[in-house]
């Protein structure tokens, strides 16, 4: 039973790396995966969403530890620099650049994340001892006010996922350094970028209208 789930686990992670997670069936991924049983992902997963969170189960404890790391080193400093947290947020993802397995997680997680309803585990939105969660915590501080309500971490967030899945997606490659580096260049770029005084009113009209509704 456990070679059968993780062999599932493994095909999914490929074929939804290679397609998309709306291009691929549980079926194909039970055909993939060599299961004789027709319903083996539903036997162990339930459905698309339980075998999504199965490999995130088994890959982001490795993001996850990298990320507390940093974090607790800047926690130590007392660092305020942007640039500091940017990196705490890209490094640990950039790290699955070095492997097949952790480039196909990478552009997984760009696909749950970029969607209109992100498929996130529970755990990254409200659970203190997830890494992400924590990362936004400390951030909240350091961006001007209007950037926060406008959900800048969020744009941080997905703009990291879509460049590490684009990368992951043209790899591998001899040397990710210079990459990593400038995208924790871009992300600080974001964190820090100042709000127009024309998003600032279009943002107050849209909360005027939303105050408006009954």
């Amino acid at each position: 039973m456990t070679d059968t789930r993780e062999r599932l686990l493994d095909a999914a992670r490929r074929l939804y790396a290679e397609r998309g997670l709306d291009a691929v069936s549980l079926r194909e991924i039970n055909q993939a995966a060599g299961a004789r049983n027709a319903t083996a992902v539903q036997y162990h997963f339930t459905d698309r969403a339980g075998i999504v969170r199965a490999i995130f189960a088994r890959h982001s404890p490795r993001v996850d530890a990298g990320r507390h790391a940093l974090l607790d080193a800047v926690e130590a400093a007392g660092e305020t620099d942007l640039r500091a947290f940017a990196a705490a947020l890209v490094r640990p993802l950039a790290a699955l650049l070095a492997d097949e397995e952790g480039r196909q997680f990478l552009q997984l997680w760009a696909d749950v994340v970029n969607r209109p309803d992100p498929i996130i585990p529970a755990a990254v939105l409200d659970d203190p001892a997830d890494s992400l969660c924590r990362w936004r915590a400390l951030v909240e501080p350091l961006l001007a006010a209007d950037a926060a309500r406008l959900h800048r971490r969020f744009t941080a967030i997905l703009h990291a996922s879509i460049e590490l899945a684009r990368r992951a997606r043209s790899g591998p490659h001899a040397d990710d350094r210079l990459f990593t580096s400038y995208l924790i260049d871009v992300i600080t770029a974001v964190l820090a970028a100042p709000v127009s005084e024309e998003t600032r009113r279009l943002a107050a009209e849209r909360d005027a209208a939303r105050a408006r509704r009954p």
